[in-house]
C-alpha cells in the first residue's frame, strides 16, 4: 500500500488525534517557507499586466510566463494551484483596474474569478512537468485556460489573453494562419522554452546542459520569428471613402450621457460641419459615416426629436451612416444595443443587435437576488437583449461587419461577419465611462489583431477616443486622442479574400487546448505509475519527483 505521511516527513495524525499546538506551528512553518515563492510569483504576474496596454512592454509576456513555468515546475497540484492564484490575482487586479470607475469591489472580484482559472493553470503547469516535452505541453495548457475563461462563466471574459499583448510585435503574423490562440501559443511556447533553457543552464551535474539551454532558447527565438514568414494580405479588390465621426460626451465615467441629446448633438453638429466642409471645398465627400455606439442616447423610434436631428444631420452629409443607439427592446425590461444603417434618402434600415451584452454592466444575471444585496445593480434599469445574428449590413458600397464594444475581445463574433462576407470591420465602441483608465487602449490593440487575423481594415468608432483607422496588416494609419471632439477621414481596402485564419476558424484553438487536457492526464498517469512503483519514497510519489526548496 502507497505511504501517505506528510511532506514534513511526520507520521500522519491518527483519527482522535487533536489539532494542537505543534500542527498549527508546522502549519505556520509551511506557509512561512512558502512566502519567497508567493512573493516571486506575484511579482511575475505584475510583471506580465506591464505587457499590456498602455505601458505595451511586450517582451515581459515571456518573461511572465517562463516565471510561472519554473514556479510551478515539480511542485504538486495544490501547491500550484496557489502559485497560479498568486501570479494571477495581482495580474488581473492590474490589468483590470480600469473598472475602479464602477467600483474596487467589481476590480476585485472579477479579479477573484479570472484568477481562479490560472490556478487551474498553475495546476496543469506541474503536472506536465514531469512530462518529456514539458514547454510544449505548457504552451498547451495556456491555450486551454484561455479557452475556458473566454466563455465561462457568463459567456467569458478574454482580457488579459497573451495574444493581445502582442498585437504589434513579431507575434502578431501568425493571428493571419490561426487567430489569436496560434499567437497566444507561439508567445506562450517562447516562454515555456525560455523556462526549460534556464533549468539546463542552471542545473547541476549531469542536468546541466548548456548545448540543450542554448538550444531552448534558439527555439524561443525562431518562434518569435516565425511570424515574419507570413505573407501580408493580398491587394484589395475595391477602396471605399470612410469619415468617422467621434462628437465626444459631456463627462467621462458613469454619468457620461449628460443630459439627454446632448451625446446625439454632439455627434450630429460634427457630422453637420463635415457637410459644410465638403461644400466649401475644405474636404472630400466620403461614401459612408460611422457614428459611434450610443451616439444617440434617445431611441430614435420612440423619440421625434432624436429620429429628427439624427435624419437632419445624416441629409446634411448625404451619404448612408452607421449609427449607434439604444432602441426598446421586446418587453418593458429590455434594450437593444443596436448600430442602424440610416440613409439620407429612406431613412433608417438594416441594423444589428450586439449579440453578447456584458453581465452586470448591460444586464444583471439572477436580478431578484443580487439587487436586494448590491444596490448599485440598480442603476442597471433594463437589461439588455441579445442579438440573434451577425453585424453584416450593407453600408453604402461597402458590406460591413459590424461588432459592439467589447465583442471585439470574442473571436468568433468578429470571425463569423467575415464568413459572411464583410469586407471592412467596423468596431462601434462607447468608452466613454472608462476614458483615461487604459482601457480604451487594450481595446484598439485588440481590433489591431482582428486586421490581421481577418486582413481586413478596421474602422473604431467611439464617443469619447480612442477612434482608429487600422490598416489590414494592423498598423494604426489614423487615430484620435480621448475626450477630444474630432473625425478622421480615410481611403479604405475592401477586401474579399481570407486568411488561412478565416478558413480553420477555431480548429487551432479546440486543437491545442484538447492537447493541453491530455497532457495533464497523461501527467497524472505517470505520477500514479511512479507511486505504485516506488511506494516507499514519500517525499518523491507526492510531487512526481525530487523535493524543491521552500516547501
Amino acid at each position: 500500500m502507497p505511504v501517505t505521511q506528510e511532506r514534513s516527513g511526520t507520521a500522519p495524525e491518527t483519527p482522535d488525534e487533536a489539532p494542537g499546538p505543534g500542527r498549527v506551528a508546522r502549519a505556520l512553518a509551511r506557509i512561512r517557507a512558502g512566502l519567497p515563492r508567493t512573493g516571486l510569483a506575484a511579482l511575475a504576474g505584475l510583471l506580465l499586466a506591464l505587457a499590456f496596454p498602455p505601458f505595451d512592454l511586450w517582451p515581459l509576456s515571456l518573461l511572465g510566463v517562463a516565471a510561472l513555468s519554473l514556479l510551478t515546475r515539480g511542485r504538486t497540484a495544490r501547491q500550484a494551484a496557489w502559485t497560479g492564484f498568486a501570479f494571477g490575482l495581482p495580474f488581473f487586479l492590474m490589468l483590470l483596474s480600469w473598472l475602479r470607475v464602477i467600483g474596487w469591489d467589481a476590480t476585485v472580484g472579477l479579479s477573484v474569478v479570472e484568477a481562479l482559472f490560472l490556478a487551474a493553470l498553475g495546476s496543469g503547469l506541474a503536472v506536465t512537468s514531469r512530462l518529456p516535452g514539458w514547454p510544449l505541453w505548457g504552451a498547451c495548457l495556456w491555450i486551454t485556460q484561455e479557452w475556458a475563461r473566454d466563455r465561462l462563466p457568463l459567456g467569458g471574459f478574454p482580457w488579459g489573453r497573451l495574444a493581445f499583448a502582442n498585437t504589434a510585435t513579431p507575434y502578431t503574423p501568425l493571428a493571419a494562419l490561426g487567430g489569436a490562440p496560434l499567437v497566444t501559443f507561439a508567445v506562450a511556447l517562447s516562454g515555456t522554452l525560455l523556462a526549460w533553457a534556464a533549468v539546463r543552464a542552471a542545473g547541476r551535474g549531469t542536468e546541466r546542459r548548456p548545448v540543450a539551454a542554448a538550444l531552448a532558447a534558439l527555439g524561443a527565438v525562431a518562434t518569435m520569428l516565425a511570424g515574419f514568414l507570413v505573407p501580408v494580405p493580398t491587394a484589395p479588390a475595391d477602396t471605399v471613402k470612410v469619415a468617422v465621426i467621434q462628437g465626444n460626451v459631456p463627462n467621462p465615467g458613469m454619468d457620461f450621457l449628460g443630459r439627454p441629446m446632448m451625446v446625439l448633438n454632439n455627434h450630429a453638429a460634427a457630422t453637420e460641419k463635415l457637410a459644410e466642409d465638403i461644400r466649401a471645398g475644405r474636404a472630400e465627400k466620403p461614401d459612408i459615416v460611422i457614428w459611434p455606439e450610443n451616439s444617440s442616447d434617445l431611441d430614435p423610434f420612440s423619440d421625434p426629436l432624436a429620429y429628427r436631428r439624427i435624419d437632419e444631420a445624416v441629409r446634411a452629409i448625404g451619404v448612408p451612416t452607421l449609427v449607434g443607439t439604444l432602441v426598446d427592446g421586446p418587453d418593458e425590461q429590455h434594450v437593444q444595443n443596436e448600430g442602424i444603417v440610416w440613409d439620407p434618402k429612406t431613412g433608417p434600415g438594416a441594423s444589428y443587435t450586439k449579440q453578447h451584452p456584458v453581465p452586470f454592466g448591460e444586464y444583471v444575471p439572477f436580478r431578484d437576488q443580487l439587487s436586494k444585496v448590491i444596490t448599485r445593480l440598480q442603476r442597471v434599469a433594463r437589461d439588455f437583449y441579445p442579438g440573434d445574428h451577425n453585424g453584416v449590413m450593407q453600408l453604402g458600397p461597402a458590406r460591413i461587419g459590424d461588432v459592439i464594444c467589447f465583442e471585439v475581445a470574442y473571436d468568433e463574433i468578429v470571425r463569423d461577419t467575415v464568413d459572411q462576407g464583410a469586407r471592412v470591420l467596423v468596431v462601434q465602441t462607447n468608452n466613454a465611462t472608462y476614458a483615461k483608465t487604459g482601457q480604451p487602449e487594450q481595446q484598439l490593440a485588440m481590433s489591431r489583431l482582428r486586421a490581421v487575423e481577418h486582413g481586413r481594415a478596421v474602422l473604431i468608432a467611439a464617443t469619447s477616443g480612442i477612434s482608429a483607422v487600422i490598416a489590414p496588416d494592423g498598423t494604426v494609419v489614423q487615430r484620435t486622442e480621448e475626450l477630444t471632439a474630432a473625425e478622421l477621414t480615410a481611403t479604405v481596402p475592401l477586401r474579399d479574400g481570407t486568411t488561412v485564419a478565416d478558413r480553420v476558424g477555431a480548429a487551432p484553438e479546440w486543437t491545442l487546448a484538447v492537447a493541453g487536457l491530455l497532457a495533464c492526464a497523461g501527467g497524472v498517469l505517470l505520477a500514479r505509475r511512479r507511486r505504485a512503483t516506488a511506494p516507499g519514497d514519500a517525499t518523491a510519489t507526492a510531487t512526481g519527483g525530487a523535493p524543491t526548496a521552500g516547501e
